[in-house]
């Protein structure tokens, strides 16, 4: 069975840093295009980042450019997002998805969800 499991979420103060883990089982992450979205109160879900199957070119949202990093170790079957200089509108549940397609932002295009984690920025 298919399933990708985050991790890493939590509370933290604005300023703060967490990485964030999706590990996969069933599968092997190596083919797949993984992203990482989020989805605030209210709002609807947004990519956030993500990371191409074939040379690791990555990408990120306007909105966490220079803050979060993308990064895949292969050999553990984990994507990682290192996020630093968090802010309140950071909170939100956070979800790894993995695409057959190739790197997007646009979460109608991934294949395979996890459950989320939730981050929460807050002093």
């Amino acid at each position: 069975q298919l399933q990708l499991v985050e991790s890493g979420g939590g509370l933290v103060q604005p300023g703060g840093s967490l990485r964030l883990s999706c590990a996969a089982s069933g599968f092997t992450l190596d083919y797949y295009a993984i992203g990482w979205f989020r989805q605030a109160p209210g709002k609807e879900r947004e990519g956030v980042s993500c990371i191409s199957s074939i040379g690791g070119s990555t990408y990120y949202a306007d909105s966490v450019k220079g803050r979060f990093t993308i990064s895949r170790d292969n050999a553990k079957n984990t994507v990682y997002l290192q996020m630093n200089s968090l802010k309140p509108e950071d909170t939100a549940v956070y979800y790894c998805a993995a695409s057959e397609a190739g790197p997007t932002l646009i979460p109608s295009y991934m294949d395979y969800w996890g459950k989320g984690t939730l981050v929460t920025v807050s002093s």
